[in-house]
């Protein structure tokens, strides 16, 4: 299988399971607490691993005991965590998370306090020895960097960018991506309602990339090599238990497939059976679920 590098970020995530989601100033008991790895780049790794792949994740990480959380799931899924850089202070970003039973929808308070992972510290790794490099769209200045130096060194290397949230010129990034995956809050922020309509204006700036844009229950919407607009439907589940990290599972699946060769067409639609199936289960832990 491939040999995949995702660069971004990993979490702690406290993850709190209430019956309905609190109204404000409401005080509600938590039926379950867990305590365990997140994070948009190690989440999408988990499942490529488990599709088979060769994964290695680049990221920081402070020296304190919340770091153990963390490295231990990840070396649980075979991720080469060779490139990670671990600081002595700080605290590693953690997530406080309210998961409602009633409709499996998740709210976030995220706290951090630890420096991103440099470019100084990506120039260290071998990019030869991988099929695929994925980069969370944040750290824009250094990311910028890690990008410049894949296209100069390895400008072949197939390259995707999660485009999540509408940060001040991340529009920068575009240039070097050949997959742009973008979130239904950024083509909102943008001010487009319907996905189909939002990648047809990005379309019309100039790039060369693939791109995809997920929206919920109205499924995902794609741009392929030829310009044309492709959808998928979503694919329901009986009953929606966890979305925390289901767009996550989608860029794992994109990834999954167009490494292997398959088209976007092939690749939208097995991307979206994989995160529909995984809002009906808790957790990342999809074995049986793949196929």
């Amino acid at each position: 299988m491939a040999r995949i590098l995702a660069v971004g970020n990993a979490t702690l995530d406290i993850i709190n399971h209430v019956d309905t989601y609190p109204h404000e100033d409401q005080e509600v008991r938590a039926q379950s607490q867990q305590r365990c790895r997140g994070g948009n780049a190690t989440n999408s790794l988990v499942i490529l691993s488990q599709l088979g792949h060769d994964c290695a994740w680049a990221g920081t990480l402070a020296a304190e005991p919340d770091a153990e959380t963390i490295t231990s799931e990840l070396r649980q899924y075979q991720i080469d965590l060779s490139a990670v850089h671990t600081l002595e202070h700080g605290k590693v970003p953690t997530s406080y998370v309210t998961l409602s039973r009633s409709s499996g929808s998740r709210t976030i308070v995220h706290f951090r306090d630890l420096p991103e992972y440099h470019s100084e510290h990506f120039a260290k790794i071998d990019l030869q020895h991988f099929d695929w490099v994925h980069f969370e769209g944040r750290n824009l200045p250094q990311v910028k960097l890690m990008l410049e130096r894949m296209r100069l060194e390895q400008p072949r290397l197939p390259c995707s960018i999660e485009v999540e949230k509408p940060r001040e010129g991340i529009e920068q990034l575009f240039a070097y991506a050949d997959v742009l995956m973008f979130s239904r809050d950024f083509a909102r922020h943008h001010g487009y309602e319907d996905p189909g309509e939002f990648l047809r204006y990005m379309s019309k700036q100039g790039l060369s990339a693939q791109m995809s844009c997920t929206w919920g229950e109205m499924g995902a919407h794609g741009l392929n090599k030829q310009g044309e607009i492709l959808h998928v439907p979503a694919f329901p589940v009986e009953a929606v238990v966890d979305t925390l990290g289901a767009g996550d599972v989608f860029n794992a699946g994109l990834i999954d497939q167009l490494v292997r060769g398959h088209d976007l067409d092939t690749a939208l639609t097995e991307a979206s059976r994989l995160a529909g199936k995984k809002c009906g289960i808790y957790g990342l832990h999809i074995g049986e679920e793949i196929s």
